[in-house]
């Protein structure tokens, strides 16, 4: 039995903001079958903090100016770490941001605490049970494989820090080194600084042995200018140790409501009703989304006329920047246009099974889970031509369709004009019908879950167990 710590800010079902939490809530169960055991520490945020209740108690001390402690519960049929510090995590607002929707200003020292306890367990184990691998996600738990190597551990342990988003650093500025507790002879350039301020993310991928992304794709533009965000010549430099492993979905949960293409118009009509759209000529697309720039939804709002002179619609469910919030609101005043400012994980599930297309544009995107949920329900992704969205959607160009084996269409550049030629591909494929039903079923039929990739993950664990 492979012993992994997992460390995540984030965890499905407890508390999600991002793609993270559906990874680190789906790990323990997709590797238990692969003779893993994964057990996962999380900051005790309040609702995690109430969901799990009085479980046993692990006290620690004092972390980070006040006292700490893991509270043990269950992630499934898994062990879950919560990391109870109230003066660091017992407060309103979400995960990152207060209640305002601003960083929480000890932000360095709150993830730092995560890190320098999971470095703790990592080398020290707890009661009975010692990891063999400390696998951390971004910036947030990046702190801890430098952490680690300052300690003594017991045995060996293997690192393994794994980029969700590398948009997100984790900086600080060096007046914190101190209070960090960081070795002040390691801030510089082949240390953990990075442009004069700590960051969490480059100390993870400068100390750990290996370095994962979710795709292939991004992990290749992640060592490109554009899309490195300054870290692509580190990343260049550790490439041997950098793969990209694709995200799966959660399979029992995202099981479409119907086995076939046939089941799809009723629930298009249910869906059409719920958000107050008339009926159409075109495909009902859907976009589920947080709002931002990186999503390339102000790109949608460019191009929404060239889907909707098509015949088109467009359902859009998502909260983010207020400009595009507001934007969003105003398109929806167009009969063929809904938009839902928010979120709703039942009625993501209804858009899903009842568009007929879902769209992401996005700028850049390191795996993306929305396409994966619309494939399994034969809701034909268009998506722009990059990160994990490039590796899982196969392109409806003449070549793939002659072969029977397009399962959505893939644009480039991200452009109002490269997604409103993508809108017109769309439609000339909605208005040949054999086309549209292969491609459905093609969708349906890809296996989008996590057994290929948890495999990928096993065997990188027992690699970096068994490297000297």
């Amino acid at each position: 039995m492979t012993r992994v710590l997992s460390v995540a800010s984030e965890c499905v079902p407890l508390i999600k903001t991002g793609g993270l939490a559906d990874v680190a809530g789906a790990l323990p169960g997709a590797l238990a079958p692969l003779g893993v055991e994964m057990r996962t520490l999380l900051p005790a945020y309040p609702k995690v903090r109430a969901a799990l209740g009085e479980g046993p108690r692990h006290e620690l001390g004092e972390v980070f100016g006040g006292p700490a402690a893991l509270i043990e519960g269950q992630l499934g049929e898994a062990v879950l770490y919560a990391l109870d510090a109230p003066h660091l995590f017992d407060r309103p607002g979400g995960p990152y941001l207060d209640e305002g929707g601003h960083d929480f200003p000890d932000n360095p020292r709150r993830f730092a605490a995560l890190s320098q306890v999971a470095a703790r367990l990592a080398a020290e184990g707890i009661g009975d049970w010692h990891p063999e691998v400390l696998h951390v996600h971004d910036w947030q738990a990046g702190l801890a494989p430098l952490y680690l190597s300052q300690m003594a551990p017991k045995r060996r342990v293997g690192t393994l820090l794994t980029i969700h988003n590398i948009a997100f650093q984790g900086m600080a500025p060096p007046s914190e080194i101190g209070p960090l507790g960081l070795p002040e002879a390691d801030f510089g350039p082949e240390g953990y600084e990075f442009w004069g301020q700590v960051s969490a993310l480059k100390a993870g991928l400068v100390w750990s042995d290996r370095i994962t992304t979710v795709s292939p794709t991004y992990a290749e533009e992640l060592l490109t200018p554009e899309f490195g965000m300054g870290l692509d010549g580190l990343l260049t430099a550790r490439r041997d140790a950098l793969s990209g492993i694709l995200n799966g979905i959660d399979t029992a949960a995202w099981a479409p409501p119907y086995r076939t293409p046939r089941g799809k118009p009723r629930h298009r009509a249910r869906l059409r009703h719920e958000m107050g759209l008339p009926e159409a000529e075109g495909p009902l697309c859907v976009v589920i989304s947080r709002l931002s720039h990186q999503k390339g939804l102000d790109v949608l709002l460019d191009a929404l006329p060239a889907l909707i002179d098509h015949g088109g619609q467009l359902a859009l469910l998502g909260s983010g920047d207020p400009a595009l919030e507001s934007a969003f609101r105003q398109a929806a005043e167009h009969p063929n246009v809904a938009t839902r400012i928010g979120y709703d994980e039942a009625l993501s599930k209804r858009m899903v099974a009842g568009g007929d297309a879902i769209l992401v544009p996005s700028r850049f995107e390191p795996c993306g889970l929305t396409q994966l949920y619309g494939l399994s329900h034969g809701t034909l992704p268009l998506v722009a031509r990059t990160g994990g969205l490039n590796d899982t959607v196969i392109d409806a160009n003449p070549m793939a369709l002659q072969a029977g084996a397009a399962t959505g269409l893939q644009f480039h550049p991200v452009t109002a004009s490269g997604l409103a030629g993508a809108f017109a591909r769309l439609h000339a494929l909605w208005r040949a019908p054999g086309h549209w039903q292969r491609m459905m079923k093609n969708a349906m039929a890809l296996d989008v879950g996590w057994d290929v990739s948890a495999q990928a993950y096993a065997t990188l664990y027992r690699d970096l167990i068994s490297a000297p």
